[in-house]
Order: C-alpha cells, then structure tokens, then sequence
C-alpha cells in the first residue's frame, strides 16, 4: 500500500477540509492532533494524538509518510505553550527534525498566512506573530526537503470572495480566500512538481474554480534558499 500522508492540525477547520480532499485523491492519510477525536473524519482516516510542542510525541504519527501538511493554529500568547514561537517555530522544527530523522524525504507543504514580511502590522503584536510565522518558514525552506510553503491571505468558509484562485509572491497584496481553496492548493502543491520550492500567496477573485493547477504554479518563480538563519532575537 501506498505511504500515508500526515496532516498535522488535520482536526482544525481547514486541516479537515485537507483530509477529506486527499482521501478523495485516493491517498491514506494519518491526522495528527492534540486532539483528533474531535473532529468528525472519515472512517478511512488514521488518527494519531501527539502534538509539535513535544518531538517525542511525533514519532509513530509521522513514520514512513510521503508527504506531511502542517497546519496548525499558532496562539497568540507572548510566551509558553500557547505562543506562537513554540506552536508554528519550535512546532515546524520538531516536525522537520523527526522526519529526516526516519531516513525519508517527504514533501513538506506549510501553512502559513499573508503579511509575515510585514512586521509593523499590529498583527505582530500577538506573540511576535508574523516573525515567527516567517521563522518557521525559513526553517522549512532551509531544511533540504521538498516543500511548498502555502501563505493564504484572510480566511473565509465560503466564496464571498469568488472562486477564481490567484496566486502571488514576494507579500504584497491583501484579500481574501477560502478554506476550501486553501485545502486544494494543499493538495495541488503536493501532487504538481511545480509547486516545489516556492512560496506563495494565495486569493480569491471573482470567476470559477480552476480545473488546473500547473499553469498557476508555472508562473511561479523559485524560492532564493536562506544559507544561515541565524540566531532568534
């Protein structure tokens, strides 16, 4: 049988839609979760409780899987669990390290979210946000792996905004996107090479729902690795 594929934050609103969307693709797909009961998932679905805070809880959930979809909720708390410098760096480090750990080389797509370039936004206020958003990221781009890292603009559970999706580079538009068209990038990101090694932000426009993917990730240029990240300040 085919390798699974993690989605870590597979029980949140969008990682549900995520789920679903694979399984539909025909993958197996394991939901990684603090909590994955809580959520109504398909019987096909594997669950595994564990949690990026804490490596060693990752192990069994993300063994011999081929790809891995991170979407988990950041918190907004200055310090500690709930803080976005343990949820979405330390989460997205424990997560990389586990995964080269088991000799594998998944293709890893990160959720992210618009504006992390933009550290004046109040937005950083919560936790240092955005910088550590985009700590993450760079952990990811860095890491040798294939990746896609997936930054939607504002959250919506529908299509108020269109169906039309556009996608942009380099964080400087604003809108508005569904989870729906998020879960699909998701999906398309680890099925077209194309979407390998680049970041992009994701909108909707008034139109339909694009049938095909490739041409949106051929317009797509290549992400400029970081060789040293540094030390956090």
């Amino acid at each position: 049988m085919h390798s699974p594929i993690a989605v870590i934050g597979g029980a949140g609103r969008t990682g549900v839609i995520i789920t679903r969307r694979l399984l539909e693709q025909g993958h197996r797909v394991r939901v990684v979760s603090r909590d994955p009961e809580r959520a109504v998932l398909p019987p096909a679905v594997e669950k595994h409780r564990a949690d990026v805070r804490y490596a060693d809880s990752l192990g069994d959930a993300l063994r011999g899987c081929s790809g891995v979809v991170f979407t988990v909720e950041p918190g907004t708390a200055d310090s500690g669990p709930h803080s976005p410098e343990t949820t979405v760096y330390d989460g997205v480090r424990n997560v990389l390290a586990v995964v080269a750990d088991g000799g594998r080389r998944p293709h890893v797509v990160l959720v992210s979210q618009i504006f992390v370039t933009r550290r004046e936004h109040p937005m950083n206020a919560y936790g240092r946000l955005l910088d550590w958003r985009l700590r993450g990221e760079d952990e990811v781009r860095a890491s040798g792996l294939p990746y896609t890292v997936v930054r939607p603009s504002w959250l919506t559970d529908s299509d108020v905004a269109g169906a039309r999706v556009r996608l942009e580079q380099h964080d400087r538009g604003n809108g508005w996107v569904s989870r729906k068209s998020v879960a699909e990038a998701c999906v398309q990101s680890l099925r077209l090479p194309a979407a390998r090694g680049r970041t992009y932000e994701l909108y909707n426009e008034p139109g339909k729902e694009p049938t095909d993917w490739g041409p949106l990730f051929d317009r797509l240029l290549p992400d400029r690795v970081p060789a040293y990240l540094g030390p956090v300040h």
